[in-house]
């Protein structure tokens, strides 16, 4: 779905694919997509209907990576998380068969939404892992290192952040859980998947920043393991839904459910 002028904004998506005879034409750039230099197909999010657009406008394709017109980017040399093969993929005169439209077609923003109940929550779990990670790391230094003659983690400012992280990872893992809990149980989870995931988040940033202040000097070094930490859990506020979107999303489920 995301474009390089449409990321938060789904419906700013400038990507086209147009009927002509029993096969779609598509043109278009997608940015940031994850594995795109090793899968061997597309999803991809496509204006059928300009005038539309959301309602009924967009409709979703499988699209195959050895078809002639897919032309796969560079791997982006991104701050955190550089394992991650992210590239741009470019659609220029895709011929996609009438039979790889995903749904119905008009069906793309709905079955795109759709899928962030899914992966939200998984998301949100990933940044519970890197948290715990962070603050086990800091348990341990703290142990080790000492100031004034004792272990650091015996100073309470030192404990009392240490004790912080536990607890905010905590909650995450239970926001976590229930928003899964509520899709396998079919369940719609929207608003939870979006707690978890703005809460997962942020809190991942904050553990993983506090965790760099724990190791002082040596955090900020490519040394120790924090700092890694600290550049991979930035991303985690911006894909899947930036941690603002989450808040716009839970605030308008929480007027929905509320009329």
């Amino acid at each position: 779905m995301t474009e390089p002028g449409a990321g938060s904004d789904v419906q700013g998506l400038k990507t086209t694919a147009v009927l002509k005879g029993d096969k779609w034409i598509l043109n278009g750039n997608k940015m940031w997509i994850t594995n795109g230099g090793v899968a061997d197909w597309y999803f991809v999010v496509a204006l059928t209907d300009p005038e539309k657009k959301a309602k009924g406008g967009m409709t979703a394709f499988v699209v195959e990576r050895a078809w002639p017109g897919v032309s796969v980017g560079k791997k982006e040399p991104n701050m955190g998380q550089r394992a991650s093969d992210t590239r741009a993929i470019t659609f220029e005169n895709v011929e996609v068969p009438a039979e790889n439209v995903v749904g119905q077609v008009g069906d793309g923003w709905k079955l795109a939404m759709a899928a962030f109940d899914y992966t939200r929550p998984s998301v949100a779990t990933a940044a519970v892992g890197l948290a715990r990670a962070a603050m086990e790391h800091s348990v341990r230094y703290s142990q080790e290192r000492k100031t004034f003659g004792v272990p650091i983690y015996t100073h309470q400012a030192i404990a009392f952040m240490i004790a912080e992280m536990a607890m905010n990872i905590e909650a995450g893992r239970h926001l976590c859980w229930k928003a899964a809990w509520m899709k396998d149980s079919g369940i719609r989870n929207t608003l939870e998947a979006a707690y978890a995931k703005a809460f997962c988040a942020d809190m991942a940033m904050k553990v993983a920043t506090d965790a760099v202040q724990v190791f002082g000097g040596y955090g900020y070094s490519r040394e120790y393991p924090v700092e890694k930490l600290m550049r991979d859990a930035k991303i985690f506020q911006i894909y899947e839904g930036t941690s603002q979107i989450q808040r716009l999303i839970i605030s308008r489920e929480m007027f929905v459910r509320n009329r």
